[in-house]
């Protein structure tokens, strides 16, 4: 593999910044990391456990079925693999993706999609849980109860006080009427409670997030109305139950399809930010918003980058009321970039990198943030395999 070339000191960029850099940028040193995986891996996820560690999370297509593995980063770097399922009828997709997350002591929590019917898009969000430390795991259940074989995926986990919470993408009214987001709550012995249905009309494809804040957690996700504006929308949970989803900003991105691009959310206590990828009006744009209450309210949004950009933004909640932000560009060869911000308390863009070229189109990176470096994990189609690229950027911040 071309390791000496995942990482590239220095390429222009294919972007325009929102505003200047300065003389003596805090993003100081890279690494990049290993993970120990197959020559045929999907959908690397990041999450953040109770502590702050990082679990990275993939999955390996063997001839007969599919696993689910993940591993922690520590000072030497990810651990070794360990695996959380192995199903034949696992969903493997670059978009959609499942997740391995350290609920705290020895819980975990994971959760895969499984295909529900011989169609290419009829699946279910299946849970399982772990109570010695991701050595051996429950039986799997479907987080939902419709039976459907319809598509049901991009989901969102976060630690409740009642157990784990899931919020996700449910299509078991399509076709006839438009996707759903829906959430519930897994209890410790794997029951499923507060069932919900939090928006009746939302976009098919869009990735959900969650963040939880001191006033208790927050979803974002892309919602679709019948004339096809499909703008980033926040949903507040008030204690008992999730509140009706309202716009974030009017992008007012009117689109007849799936973009496949859906924002992320960070918190800590009363700080909230949001970053999306939007097109409106053939302006490609990411943007970045904040809230200083707990999410009730946010400020106008900042420009990160605009220009010849394919989205797939993620965010992480840094020291000190800073953000870092990446996203994906195009650039000349028709592969694309993958970019790295720091963004100010007071919404000024402090630093830029640009981390590496990838080669594979269609790609979701993950970002995030530990014992104070970012922590950058892609796909890449290298030789004759799909290969997982991994990086840790030192930071320097005031």
């Amino acid at each position: 593999m071309r390791t000496t070339n995942i990482l590239l000191a220095m390429l222009a960029l294919a972007i325009i910044i929102a505003c200047n850099q300065p003389s003596e940028p805090l993003i100081t040193d890279r690494e990049t990391l290993h993970v120990a995986t197959s020559s045929d891996v999907s959908g690397p996820r990041l999450t953040t456990g109770p502590t702050g560690a990082l679990t990275l999370s993939w999955m390996e297509r063997n001839d007969d079925d599919a696993v689910l593995r993940f591993a922690t980063l520590s000072e030497d770097g990810f651990g070794a693999p360990r695996e959380a399922v192995t199903d034949a009828r696992m969903f493997v997709n670059w978009a959609d993706l499942p997740s391995v997350m350290h609920v705290g002591g020895d819980h975990w929590i994971a959760h895969w999609l499984r295909y529900s019917a011989d169609k290419t898009y009829s699946y279910d969000v299946v849970v399982a849980q772990s109570d010695d430390d991701g050595r051996s795991w429950s039986a799997p259940i479907t987080a939902h109860m419709d039976g459907t074989p319809t598509e049901h995926g991009f989901v969102s986990m976060y630690r409740s006080t009642d157990g784990v919470g899931l919020v996700w993408l449910d299509g078991r009214a399509t076709p006839d009427e438009p996707m759903t987001l829906r959430s519930a709550v897994v209890s410790p012995d794997n029951e499923l409670i507060h069932r919900q249905q939090i928006d009746n009309s939302v976009c098919d494809c869009c990735q959900t997030d969650v963040a939880v804040s001191s006033r208790g957690p927050i979803a974002v996700y892309r919602d679709r109305t019948e004339d096809e504006i499909r703008d980033i929308y926040v949903t507040r949970h008030d204690g008992e139950r999730w509140q009706p989803g309202e716009r974030l900003h009017a992008d007012n991105w009117e689109i007849p399809g799936c973009p496949v691009n859906g924002p992320s959310i960070v918190a800590d206590g009363d700080r909230v930010a949001v970053a999306w990828f939007s097109a409106a009006d053939d302006n490609p744009v990411v943007r970045l918003v904040r809230s200083a209450d707990g999410g009730e309210t946010f400020g106008e949004p900042l420009v990160i980058a605009e220009g010849s950009l394919s989205g797939y933004v993620r965010l992480v909640q840094l020291p000190g009321g800073y953000a870092g932000v990446s996203w994906v560009s195009r650039n000349d060869h028709g592969s694309n970039t993958l970019h790295v911000a720091v963004i100010n308390a007071d919404n000024s863009i402090i630093a830029v990198e640009t981390v590496a070229d990838i080669t594979q189109l269609r790609v979701f990176p993950q970002l995030g943030f530990q014992d104070g470096r970012l922590v950058l994990v892609w796909t890449d189609d290298i030789e004759d395999g799909r290969v997982m690229q991994a990086a840790r950027i030192d930071l320097t911040l005031p």
